[in-house]
């Protein structure tokens, strides 16, 4: 008898820390849940003269099986219908747990190993934000991924909806900031 209890306490203390586990944890020096990004992060171009920064992200508290990561950047609120992707990295390594500000805009700055999807602007890379004038509040979601491959193979200028299509269909958990931005 005294076995028994013994396992079912051994068990007891194995899904109660699970259950307790914390989850993918995404932060930044740059960017705040519901808080206005900086000019630092508006795109350079069209009418927009920011500093087209991509923000400093670090992550926390990967899940078991998480075996690389992913960041996405997406503003839904655009007129196009299907939203506009900013910024979608693939394939970043295991062992890298934070972006430094800028890297995206650094040629060769991105952890090895890692890509960078062409977004909406035709660069693969980060742009920042450049909503219309006038057009209200944009939100922005950047988003880190837990995938569970090594490696998502995509083809050479893949589309934004198929690489999000492809990372969602590995994603193990994610954790998102959302970042908000206006130009008036």
């Amino acid at each position: 008898m005294f076995n028994i209890l013994k396992i079912f306490s051994v068990l007891s203390l194995s899904v109660s820390v699970a259950a307790f586990s914390a989850p993918l944890t995404l932060s930044s020096q740059d960017i705040a849940q519901g808080e206005f990004m900086s000019k630092t992060h508006e795109f350079r171009g069209y009418s927009c003269s920011g500093g087209d920064l991509s923000p400093h992200l670090k992550w926390s508290d990967a899940p078991k099986g998480t075996k690389s990561f992913a960041i996405t950047a997406y503003d839904p609120d655009t007129a196009s219908g299907s939203g506009w992707w900013h910024w979608q990295v693939i394939n970043i390594p295991v062992t890298v747990l934070e972006i430094p500000t800028g890297v995206a805009n650094k040629k060769n700055s991105i952890p090895k190993g890692s890509t960078q999807i062409e977004n909406d602007f035709s660069i693969a890379g980060f742009s920042g934000a450049c909503p219309p004038k006038g057009d209200g509040l944009h939100h922005y979601r950047f988003t880190i991924h837990a995938l569970s491959v090594d490696k998502i193979d995509l083809p050479e200028n893949t589309s934004g909806a198929l690489a999000g299509y492809m990372i969602n269909l590995h994603t193990i958990e994610s954790s998102t900031i959302e970042a908000l931005y206006q130009r008036d």
